[in-house]
């Protein structure tokens, strides 16, 4: 096995799958995507997600900054003046998450076609 190669043990599996949950949650990605724009202000942010609740928003920051994707800076000011931002882990999740996304859409009618072919199977066999 290489240096690289990742063991294929339940151990590890579930560590991987950890890091897996996290950015491939449906808000993580969309605020790391947003964040890859620039920094962004809480309510900057929460106006640049349709759909985000001011909790969910609130939640997956802090497990963005846990896992260290994202860095959180308070400025004190008067409201305090809070910044998130991407980190050099946070850039490299986000090149990994476009990478995906155009497969994505390059394999998008593949994908359909296939469900469709199954579906149809699975409704001839009832």
């Amino acid at each position: 096995m290489t240096d690289n190669a990742i063991a294929h043990t339940a151990e590890q599996c579930m560590r991987v799958s950890d890091v897996l949950a996290r950015v491939g949650d449906k808000w993580s990605i969309l605020v790391i995507a947003a964040l890859g724009e620039r920094p962004y202000r809480f309510n900057e942010l929460k106006r640049a997600i349709e759909g985000v609740s001011q909790r969910m928003l609130t939640l997956t920051v802090r497990g963005l900054e846990r896992d260290g994707f994202i860095t959180r800076t308070v400025t004190p000011s008067i409201p305090p003046r809070v910044d998130y931002a991407l980190t050099d882990l946070g850039r490299s999740v986000l090149e990994a998450a476009r990478t995906m996304g155009e497969w994505a859409a390059t394999h998008r009618a593949t994908v359909e076609a296939a469900r469709q072919a199954f579906d149809a199977r699975a409704a001839e066999a009832l």
